[in-house]
């Protein structure tokens, strides 16, 4: 005889808990973290060079100082005239930091290595050039010929920190295969220089 009201409370302690578990998702959705940028809503750079025009996407969802960075040397104009001073087949294209005689341009100061941002070196992408030290990258970058596992970040130390992506390719890859691929001579202390130089004659911002 017991039994109905046993019943009753069970039924009436389920409905609480359900009521409860049915508002939880809602409060999970509000503290999920914002997705990455739509691809409509990431800058596009075009490199007009002397073997073609490339048309980079970049990632300001990922590394938002380095493409911050990059789009006020653009803007500048400071890309216009520089060449790709080092490139090595089935590895990399490097430029935007000498003139065609291969005098060093000035920069900005160095700025903060982003290479932790998960973005990994894969054929297409565009890094930051730096030397020894992980946080000196200003204005040179590359393009990766292929992908290139090892300058990926493993740990934040000198030798683990890596190269920092921030954008990609989308337009003129067989440009950057073309240009990864020319014949190259050494030039006073810089090795891997292309024979006939490779202009950016301009890099604007395509809106």
């Amino acid at each position: 005889m017991r039994i109905v009201p046993r019943l009753l409370a069970f039924v009436g302690v389920a409905a609480l808990l359900l009521t409860a578990i049915a508002a939880v998702p809602a409060i999970a959705q509000e503290t999920e973290p914002a997705a990455a940028a739509p691809a409509a809503e990431r800058p596009r750079v075009v490199l007009q060079t002397t073997m073609g025009d490339i048309t980079l996407e970049l990632f300001p969802d990922k590394a938002p100082k380095s493409v911050a960075n990059f789009l006020t040397y653009v803007r500048d104009g400071f890309y216009d005239g520089t060449v790709f001073h080092r490139v090595i087949p089935n590895f990399m294209a490097q430029g935007g930091g000498f003139t065609a005689d291969m005098n060093r341009k000035p920069t900005r100061s160095p700025i903060q290595n982003e290479a932790d941002n998960g973005v990994k070196n894969t054929r297409g992408t565009v890094a930051m050039a730096r030397t020894g030290d992980p946080h000196s990258a200003t204005a040179q970058f590359f393009v990766n010929a292929v992908d290139n596992d090892f300058l990926n970040h493993t740990r934040k130390d000198p030798r683990g920190w890596g190269y920092t992506v921030f954008g990609q390719v989308t337009e003129g890859m067989d440009v950057v295969d073309a240009i990864s691929a020319t014949r190259t001579t050494s030039r006073g202390k810089f090795r891997d220089v292309p024979v006939e130089a490779i202009v950016i004659t301009k890099a604007r911002i395509d809106e």
